[in-house]
């Protein structure tokens, strides 16, 4: 975050969903019509891109070489990222799905969960489903934490716009629920709350990863790695539906408790004192 520029967090998320829906409401409609090609995936991924884009745009015509070097640095500088962050890195969500998994026994749910999945929950047309994760990953990473993520942070306390931002990330999601064949239409057609849960359950999320950026210094390349892993942990196991409710409230006990340890962190409102505009 820059201290010395003036963000505009309303028009950066109003036009990333104006963007967003535009070119998914269409990809939505165009992937009933194409006969299997996939090529409704040409208006899904510039909506995907959007974030990036939106973001690399007010940045790059921002006038101001602070803000350009800072988002150059946290993309490129590897050294941002902290060593004592990568047990955090690499373990905290796939734990989160064994847990989810073992707790969900006691409910009837089955074993055969532990099971390497067979394939992916979803389709993503001409572009291979593992390349699609690392895209959203990328892609979201590179515009929530380039300029979205500071935007809310130079107006509010790290909690606020924690939450704020996590609700606006789940809300973006929402045109995919009319894409056929997406994960987000399949499990709204197999239980409304079950996409419900989906939802829910990317607001611990957003905290977290919010959270892991700063830890290492609001290193872009951070961000990405982590929401990629979150892809890849969700898909690895044969993971039901009631097991993914689960782990939403593991995830919100996860993000209570790091909220809880780094308090002074997440309500602190030093940095909101030295903004000039």
């Amino acid at each position: 975050m820059i201290s010395n520029y003036s963000y505009k967090p309303l028009f950066y998320f109003s036009m990333t969903f104006l963007t967003t829906f535009a070119l998914w409401s269409a990809g939505a409609y165009a992937s009933f019509q194409d006969d299997d090609r996939g090529l409704y995936m040409t208006l899904m991924l510039p909506g995907l891109m959007a974030p990036f884009l939106i973001s690399l745009a007010m940045i790059f015509t921002s006038k101001d070489p602070a803000l350009k070097r800072d988002f150059v640095n946290r993309l490129f500088n590897l050294t941002l990222m902290e060593p004592k962050t990568l047990p955090v890195f690499i373990f905290l969500m796939p734990l989160s799905v064994l847990a989810s998994i073992l707790i969900s026994l006691l409910f009837g749910e089955s074993t055969a969960q532990l099971q390497l999945a067979h394939g992916f929950s979803f389709s993503s047309g001409f572009v291979p489903v593992l390349l699609l994760l690392l895209f959203a990953a990328s892609f979201e990473e590179l515009g929530w934490r380039g300029y979205a993520f500071d935007s809310l942070q130079a107006r509010y306390t790290f909690l606020t716009a924690s939450i704020v931002f996590s609700v606006l990330w789940s809300l973006w999601h929402v045109p995919l629920i009319f894409v056929k064949d997406s994960y987000q239409y399949t499990v709204f057609h197999e239980n409304i709350w079950f996409a419900v849960n989906f939802y829910v359950g990317i607001i611990p999320m957003g905290v977290i990863i919010s959270w892991i950026c700063i830890k290492n210094r609001k290193s872009v390349i951070a961000a990405i790695l982590f929401h990629f892993i979150i892809n890849i942990s969700q898909e690895l196991l044969e993971m039901t539906q009631i097991t993914k409710c689960i782990q939403t409230v593991l995830l919100m006990a996860v993000a209570a408790t790091i909220i809880a340890h780094d308090k002074e962190m997440f309500f602190s409102r030093e940095h909101l004192a030295v903004r000039t505009h």
